[in-house]
């Protein structure tokens, strides 16, 4: 491909160009877990499980919802999906 061809709309390099705000939000599944605040107790208990325990399985909860969230709000519209 010379320099003055117009990139196809699924090759790797427009792909890589994806500078959505959105894609912030994906930080929030990473930072959230490392606030040791969040989880430094064992009250309040859900089903006898201590809140360390429950809590993981809401992280994962919030890295999906978050994933899919921005998966949703960033992806192309029409033919190139």
């Amino acid at each position: 491909m010379t320099a003055s061809e117009p990139e196809e709309p699924g090759s790797a390099s427009s792909r890589a160009k994806d500078h959505s705000p959105w894609n912030w939000l994906l930080f929030v599944p990473i930072v959230v877990p490392l606030i040791p605040v969040f989880f430094n107790a064992d009250a309040p208990r859900v089903f006898g499980f201590p809140r360390f325990y429950w809590l993981q399985l809401a992280y994962i909860l919030l890295g999906v919802t978050t994933t899919t969230l921005v998966y949703r709000l960033t992806k192309r519209r029409g033919g190139d999906q």
